[in-house]
């Protein structure tokens, strides 16, 4: 039987009329009476006892009432369940951020989402630097902000949230130093650090191991005397925005992602943090 031949069924067992029936479910009263007559020719008995006056259960209409009209209610309120989930916005929003200007960014959205949306709850979740997918995976994080490109098959990347000039992270005695600015050719035989942990890496610049291009976020939230950060125009923006399980996908993402897109085209495009505010990081200024 097809869910709505069950839901047919089920409904004139309660009604016992066919006219009530049709109104209920906003059919003809036609197609509930062919539809019960495919039934039955389907059974090779009748189900209902119908004449001029009255519409009643047959015993067998009345046995398969009862076996499954129990397992049909569930099944309607499992898949209302499931359209909620999907659809309904309310209920919390675990995201994902790892740098400061992420969670800065997480907390602007959850403010705007929280005008049109206040029934959604959007909690902050810190996530790896060296896994920024492993929490998406693990069910940990519902949504991540993390460094664009994304390429994971089971992955769903949203629009470009913050664009970020590069800077080069040198030891704060560096030759490149007091540089206003550093292109390509001034990394000819230097040691360019592989990218590991953030922290580690400005730990190893900061020691004189080697040089390092960073988000300019970096010379803002993690100034320390013994770096420099110099601009690198050369380099290609640091993008960064939202990404989440594909199988996963559902309205408070949506909402989330879409809060996200309607706030940075609000300030202008993109997230930026200006690479020229080296020196009000802590770095040395451009001479």
């Amino acid at each position: 039987m097809e869910s709505r031949e069950i839901e047919i069924f089920l409904t004139l067992a309660e009604e016992l009329h066919f006219g009530r029936t049709a109104e209920r479910l906003l059919v003809s009263q036609a197609r509930v009476s062919q539809t019960i007559g495919k039934l039955e020719r389907r059974f090779g008995t009748a189900l209902f006892e119908r004449t001029s006056r009255r519409v009643a259960l047959t015993p067998v209409g009345r046995r398969l009432r009862d076996d499954i009209g129990e397992a049909f209610g569930r099944i309607q309120e499992g898949i209302a369940r499931a359209t909620e989930a999907g659809r309904g916005v309310a209920g919390p929003l675990r995201v994902g951020f790892s740098g400061a200007l992420q969670g800065d960014l997480v907390l602007s959205v959850q403010a705007a989402l929280r005008v049109g949306h206040p029934e959604c709850e959007v909690l902050l979740h810190e996530v790896p630097e060296g896994d920024p997918y492993g929490p998406l995976r693990s069910g940990t994080a519902d949504l991540a902000i993390v460094r664009f490109p994304v390429d994971e098959p089971d992955l769903t990347a949203g629009p470009v949230l913050i664009s970020d000039a590069v800077m080069l992270a040198v030891p704060a005695r560096h030759r490149l130093a007091r540089r206003a600015a550093v292109g390509e050719g001034d990394l000819v035989g230097e040691s360019v650090l592989p990218a590991g942990s953030l922290q580690e890496t400005l730990a190893r610049v900061g020691a004189g191991h080697g040089v390092h291009p960073v988000p300019s976020q970096t010379a803002v939230y993690q100034a320390r005397p013994t770096i420099a950060f110099v601009p690198f125009p050369e380099a290609p923006a640091a993008e960064f925005g939202a990404v989440w399980r594909t199988a996963a996908d559902n309205a408070r993402i949506r909402a989330f992602v879409a809060a996200a897109t309607a706030l940075v085209r609000t300030e202008g495009g993109p997230a930026q943090v200006c690479g020229a505010c080296r020196a009000d990081a802590g770095g040395p200024a451009p001479r």
